[in-house]
């Protein structure tokens, strides 16, 4: 693998995690369970023992969540590239909530700090490019 192929591959990898979270925060759970491989499994950091399998059921899980503004940071972001088609990475996570403000100005912050967490990530390339094969998330201090 050249070098060029390997940093392509770590920076397509990295722009996956960044878009997911963007998505997340916008609330496109059909954008975002397409960056999902098929058969591709989800761990959330609150829940890591509970994975959740395939598209159906992340659609599932995704559209069953009650609605909150959220910001998700990503920082840290490493992607060890495997293959040509095969690579992980490892991320940490900053979770930002809060609620609608009445007034329609600026979402008002939720209480306490943030959610900090990691994930550890397995990508597959396929047909339709790099997708997540696993997303495993875990919090780094208890809420």
């Amino acid at each position: 693998m050249t070098p060029e192929t390997r940093r392509a591959i770590e920076a397509d990898c990295t722009r996956l995690i960044h878009h997911y979270a963007n998505l997340t925060d916008a609330h496109d759970w059909a954008a975002i369970v397409a960056l999902y491989a098929e058969g591709g499994l989800m761990t959330r950091p609150t829940a890591p023992d509970a994975p959740i399998i395939g598209r159906e059921a992340l659609m599932e899980a995704f559209t069953a969540r009650p609605p909150r503004i959220s910001r998700h940071v990503c920082a840290n972001v490493v992607v060890d590239v495997t293959s040509e088609i095969e690579a992980s990475a490892f991320s940490v996570i900053l979770l930002f909530t809060g609620a609608e403000a009445e007034d329609g100005g600026l979402p008002i912050k939720g209480e306490g700090a943030p959610l900090v967490g990691t994930y550890r990530d397995k990508f597959r390339k396929t047909a339709e490019g790099w997708r997540f094969a696993e997303r495993r998330g875990a919090l780094s201090f208890r809420p």
